[in-house]
């Protein structure tokens, strides 16, 4: 299988390998062709590269087609569309091309800038939040590099090189690293030299720092009045570094510096002692050098169209672009050329330097770009992973008092989650940030925006102070510098500062945090820079403990929150929500093999729906919902949905109490039943082992139908006295159905019936539920404590597991819990909220065989603790020692039983009858009736949960057996694991 290099030795190679003087590697002789060809007309249009469209506005393809043929322009540069449509474009221009075109688009954090449906990397202000990590921004770069090859486009004016020192920057800002010259440098040289390999060129800009300006340079002429020693000790200082060091492409900005041109009302882009004397002498930058769009006010408001142009070209500039006005520019260049005002030379110098880099971008062999599988070559699962492990990169606490955050108990905090900014839409409208906090613990949330009435803003803030801790979101899309927020805005925020219960996280641009007074005295301060629902599912997970934060602040936002500023946070060893490829499996594999065979039970009608989920490394990597309910249901499965686990509650109860009793020292495998449960010391069971019941080889009978000994054919109810009645009362409280009670008492008959069932000791593995029905009891007695009780506050609830409980009706709505089977025997009815099995039914619903109910998600939480050692969330639950015991064979291969203690495991004759094939021999896990199961890999450090309800609406339906389905759906994970070539993180 063949493996890629590791980052950091890519990036080495990269970094030993490279040229220091651009386009040196194309194919010379086809340039030296082309240019010997071209005529002086066709030699201007090479100059060009027009505004091909406007934002989200359809092309105006005759107008584009009559500039190549008539004006021959050397390229387009492209705006805001669909990638389809964009590189359909591209090609029908091309072909009508003499000399392929270069194709730019402004591209700084991705094709997402302009396309819509493509991979959204973090704005550059998010980036410059991580703490160095070259190999991730050389990687960024090199994967936006194959992106826009794949799309066409040939330039991407990134890096943006500019220092942002100030904060009310209204164009620069969020599209900066940073305000320290020397983070901008390695962020901007990594990106870059990761683009240029790719084959990309790239225009660091905008030249010579657009960073402390208050004036958009679209809207007007901004003025930077520094001398030449600051502009050389930080402005300047991104771009000679970047030029050392292989920069292919340089954009001019639209400035009036002084410092470097006193000419009055002279942007940079016109200026030749700053394009010519400074950018290609001084710093010997042989590359590409770029304007910036010709029809921004900062230069079109002091020149007119063909004028600038001229100015442009004459200042050193090799290539004009964006501007409308083909006709007016190539006029105004010809013109000047004939009258000697832009030399030959000069012009042939410049076309000389493009055409080298278009054979450098190999156009000497230009191919249309395919538009078969465009969008998925355009969205590789992998390029997603490292815009999410890059955003995780980025978080920055900026407090922690007394470590609030992650939460530590989750068993005992109170916790309110209220979005500040969003759309008002109510708690069944979670926001993402919510949604994914959801999967730790319980959380009541709340949403308000700017229209919300004043009296329930107060309504909602008297709420919030009974709650441990308040998760105050504050949402804002406004992005651009410190005053981007309306005051609409800022009011309603303010209205949730200073609570004094609250952390907050902030969901925007960092510069903001200055108009927010009191954020300094918070009890936790957490900054995420943008509000994509990828940074509210990182933050939601660093609160709840499945990462952590090791961001810093990348500009200064006052006294109290300085550049550098942000506390490391440690995660808590629970769950991580994560693509795949972060642990090193393609999600394309993997989706494709769970989605074919879970649909294949769907298709067969081996269940209705099904509730799934795979963990790896400690990380959620697949957690999706397939079908309905019911066959007729209306509705889809939820990932909320509870389900009946049947017999994976064994392992999820019983033997995970008696796990703990042993590391108590309460309880041995070795003990007879007698010892353990002294009301039986005089039964036939009483010097049965727990070590050969808990395997199933002690001779117990598999099952009893208790319910058909309360049958009374003669009797009017057609039971037995003392058995059930159709109205509930205090004889009668326990209800197994809607219109069905049992009485008080029946359960002594029930273990009456056990403990007076055969022993056969010779019959071999024989499997039974009998013993489940005492644990209960037992470790009541032990603990001092409700069954239900103990295992809810020893595990369930610390680990934040809060669905998994028996009767499930009492605590969730019917439309939350997926019915099981209509049981047209005994019950009667449809099955549920209640427990499908009969005998725990008649236990009131609680038994250690059978009756607890879950999600897929916090079901899983428990088993992640069991293939930690018995830790989850830096708390022990049972010993490493005492797991390894139960979880492995405890008798040698000649025994043939394919049991641990409790659990079951791979059968080491016939492998794939218990487990997936591939099992290893570590490996254990349990399935249920009703179409449940769960499997741990220790091997892989993996497991995965399995919830249907097959039963529905009959249990004669085996088909979900038949086809193998839960196995299978194992075994196609240990297939996507060997069949993956990804590096992770």
């Amino acid at each position: 299988m063949k493996r890629l290099l590791p980052l950091g030795t890519a990036l080495l190679v990269s970094l030993a390998s490279y040229a220091q003087k651009p386009f040196t590697t194309g194919n010379q002789r086809w340039a030296d062709s082309v240019f010997a060809r071209l005529t002086v007309d066709e030699k201007i249009g090479q100059l060009m590269m027009p505004r091909a469209n406007f934002t989200n506005q359809p092309y105006d393809q005759e107008k584009l087609k009559s500039w190549v043929r008539d004006y021959k322009v050397g390229g387009f540069v492209w705006f805001a569309n669909q990638p389809y449509r964009q590189t359909s474009m591209i090609n029908d221009l091309q072909a009508l091309s003499t000399v392929p075109m270069m194709m730019g688009e402004d591209l700084e954090w991705g094709l997402t800038m302009r396309l819509d449906s493509t991979v959204r990397y973090p704005y550059a202000l998010t980036l410059g939040a991580i703490r160095m990590n070259d190999d991730w921004f050389y990687r960024m770069g090199k994967q936006i590099g194959e992106q826009c090859r794949r799309a066409g486009i040939h330039i991407n004016y990134a890096p943006v090189a500019d220092v942002n020192n100030n904060p009310n920057n209204p164009v620069i800002g969020f599209r900066s690293f940073g305000e320290n010259r020397e983070e901008v440098l390695r962020k901007s040289q990594a990106y870059m030299r990761g683009m240029q390999d790719a084959g990309l060129i790239t225009t660091a800009k905008h030249f010579p720092g657009h960073g402390d300006t208050d004036v958009d340079s679209h809207a007007d002429l901004p003025i930077i009045n520094h001398t030449r020693a600051r502009l050389d000790s930080l402005e300047l200082y991104p771009f000679k570094r970047l030029i050392e060091r292989g920069l292919n492409g340089v954009m001019i900005a639209h400035l009036s510096i002084p410092a470097l041109d006193p000419t009055p009302n002279q942007a940079s882009t016109l200026s030749k002692p700053i394009v010519t004397d400074l950018l290609r002498k001084e710093l010997g930058f042989e590359g590409l050098i770029f304007t910036d769009a010709m029809e921004m006010q900062g230069v079109a408001k002091h020149y007119p169209p063909g004028v600038a142009g001229v100015k442009a070209l004459l200042a050193g500039n090799d290539v004009l672009e964006t501007f409308t006005d083909v006709p007016v520019m190539f006029q105004a260049i010809k013109k000047a050329l004939q009258s000697g005002e832009i030399s030959q030379a000069d012009l042939d110098d410049k076309v000389r330097r493009i055409l080298r880099a278009k054979a450098w971008l190999g156009l000497d062999k230009y191919q249309p770009a395919p538009l078969a599988r465009l969008s998925e070559d355009l969205n590789q699962p992998r390029a997603e992973a490292l815009a999410r492990k890059m955003a995780e990169g980025s978080i920055t606490v900026l407090r922690n008092e007394a470590g609030t955050l992650p939460i530590k108990d989750l068993m005992h905090t109170k916790v309110a989650a209220i979005s500040v900014g969003t759309p008002a839409q109510g708690p069944a409208n979670p926001t993402a940030f919510q949604s994914m906090l959801m999967n730790y613990l319980p959380v009541d949330t709340f949403r308000v925006d700017t229209k919300t009435p004043e009296a329930q803003l107060t309504a909602i803030k008297e709420k919030l102070a009974g709650y441990d801790l308040v998760l105050v979101s504050l949402h804002s899309p406004f992005m651009r510098s410190a005053n981007a927020w309306p005051e609409p805005n800022l009011k309603l925020a303010k209205n949730f500062t200073g609570l004094s219960n609250a952390a907050y996280l902030f969901f925007g641009n960092p510069y903001v945090l200055n108009q927010l007074p009191g954020m300094e005295q918070s009890k936790a301060l957490v900054v995420t820079y943008q509000e994509t629902a990828v940074m509210q599912e990182l933050a939601a997970q660093l609160v709840g403990g499945g990462i952590g934060a090791n961001g810093q602040l990348p500009v200064t936002v006052n006294p109290n929150f300085k550049f550098g500023d942000g506390l490391r946070v440690q995660p808590m060893g629970r769950f991580q929500y994560a693509m795949p490829e972060m642990v090193g499996i393609d999600s394309r594999i993997l989706n494709a093999k769970l989605d074919s065979i879970v649909n294949q039970g769907l298709m067969a009608k081996a269940y209705p729906g099904a509730s799934v989920l795979v963990a790896k490394d400690g990380a959620v990597i697949f957690k999706k919902v397939y079908g309905k309910p019911t066959y007729e249901s209306s509705q889809l499965v939820r990932e909320g949905d509870l389900y009946d686990l049947a017999s994976v509650t064994k392992v999820s109860t019983s033997v995970l109490a008696l796990m703990r009793m042993q590391d108590e020292g309460k309880f041995r495998p070795d003990m007879t039943l007698g010892e353990l449960f002294p009301k039986w010391k005089n039964s036939n069971k009483a010097n049965l082992k727990l070590i050969d019941i808990l395997t199933h080889q002690a001779g117990l009978k598999a099952w009893i139908p208790f319910w058909q000994t309360a049958l009374d054919s003669t009797s009017e109810s057609g039971w037995k006295p003392r058995t059930f009645s159709t109205e509930q009362s205090r004889r009668y409280p326990i209800a197994v159905a809607d219109h069905l009670f049992l009485h008080r008492r029946y359960r002594r008959e029930l273990l009456r019936q056990i403990e007076e069932s055969p022993v056969k000791p010779k019959q071999g593995y024989v499997y039974s539920d009998l013993s489940y029905y005492l644990y209960p009891q037992i470790v009541e007695k032990l603990t001092g404590e409700k069954w239900e009780d103990y295992l809810k506050n020893t595990f369930y609830r610390p680990m934040g597991a809060t669905t998994l409980t028996y009767n499930p009706r009492e605590h969730y709505p019917l439309d939350r819990i997926i019915p099981t089977e209509y049981d047209s025997l005994f019950r009667k009815e449809l099955i549920q909220g209640r427990v499908h099995d009969e005998g725990a039914t008649l236990m009131g619903g609680i038994s250690g065989h059978a009756g607890l109910f879950g999600t897929a998600n916090d079901l899983a939480k428990l088993y992640q603790m069991y293939l930690n050692g018995g830790v989850y969330g830096n708390q022990r639950f049972i010993s490493e020692k005492t797991l390894h015991q139960w979880t492995s064979y405890p008798f040698p291969v000649e025994v043939n039983s394919r049991r641990g203690i409790g659990f079951d495991k791979p059968d080491r004759n016939r492998p794939g009858l218990s487990g997936p094939p591939s099992a290893s021999p570590a490996s254990f896990g349990h399935s249920g009736f009703t179409g449940t199961f769960v499997w741990v890999e220790p091997k892989e450090k993996m497991l995965y949960i399995f919830l249907s309800n097959r039963v529905y609406p009959t249990r004669n339906n085996s088909k979900i057996g038949q086809l193998n389905i839960r196995t299978q759906f194992g075994e196609m994970i240990y297939e996507a694991i060997r069949q993956s070539a990804v590096v992770g993180f």
